[in-house]
């Protein structure tokens, strides 16, 4: 059996704020090449400050963060910035540029790639993001939803091994929501690690194969994403509860209902085995 790369190595990182707010406390965490994974917990558990520590944005006040083997505090702008693609929850934060194409181009450019070469990833990034026909645009009179499309863009335009995106679904509506998501998965197949931070666990239910759940800085619990539903109690430590259909499901466990459907069609399924055989039983 091949071993698995580790893509991200976190070991024993703690972060203090300069104004003294403690924001991670010891914490550990593997993540391997081509793993999707979901990040989640209540607001001030520590989830971006932790994917911040793997772009170089922070660096540890003690302990290690290894990108690729390589650890961050050593590690430059560009080194860096080729490995990891990080898409702020605040797509204004990182749109500074006096249009859509050029607000693209400047992370290759910055990169060094040649003309041809940005141009055709330019290209190739605005239209798999949609916005074509906006390329001459002022970024900041773009909706919210198009900003974000547009800051994604701006990593995919870089093409880095792991994309890390912190609420991909901000401002937009269910049918943009799930484009966005469709093409996380889509990023994912052609072999791209992607870290998912949502407050929306249906997403995190319907896409997301393994999740971390973070409280008060450190790593509450981790694995498989309907492991993890499955277990409410520990959850409600950190203030998140599954998706309504697997309470549901949890709530009907006294009538032989398994406790971890992630959607409806999965709840569909499980009912209709569940009647089919109490059914059968009867005849």
């Amino acid at each position: 059996m091949v071993e698995q790369k580790k893509e991200v190595e976190v070991r024993d990182l703690h972060f203090t704020y300069p104004d003294g707010t403690v924001a991670l406390k010891g914490v550990n965490l593997d993540i391997y090449e081509n793993d999707f994974v979901g990040i989640i917990g209540q607001n001030g558990s520590g989830k971006t400050t932790l994917v911040k520590h793997f772009n170089g944005t922070l660096k540890p006040t003690s302990g290690k963060v290894l990108i690729e083997g390589a650890d961050t505090t050593k590690s430059d702008f560009k080194h860096l910035a080729k490995r990891v693609g990080y898409v702020y929850q605040n797509p204004s934060y990182q749109l500074f540029c006096n249009s859509v194409e050029k607000e693209v181009e400047f992370g290759p450019t910055i990169l060094g790639f040649s003309k041809d070469e940005i141009e055709q990833r330019v290209n190739d990034a605005l239209k798999r993001m949609g916005l074509e026909k906006k390329r001459k645009e002022y970024p900041f009179f773009l909706s919210i939803g198009e900003r974000q499309r547009l800051a994604i863009a701006s990593i995919l335009a870089t093409n880095p091994s792991i994309i890390i995106v912190d609420e991909p679904t901000t401002g937009q509506d269910i049918r943009r929501a799930e484009e966005i998501m469709d093409l996380l998965i889509e990023l994912h197949k052609e072999g791209r690690t992607i870290i998912v931070i949502t407050h929306d666990m249906r997403i995190i239910a319907d896409y997301v194969p393994k999740t971390v759940v973070m409280l008060n800085g450190k790593i509450l619990t981790e694995g498989p994403t309907r492991q993890i539903f499955a277990d409410p109690k520990t959850l409600l430590k950190a203030f998140v509860l599954p998706p309504q259909i697997t309470r549901l499901a949890q709530k009907l466990g006294a009538y032989g209902i398994p406790p971890t459907p992630l959607n409806t069609a999965e709840m569909y399924g499980v009912l209709k085995n569940h009647l089919g055989s109490k059914k059968g039983k009867r005849s």
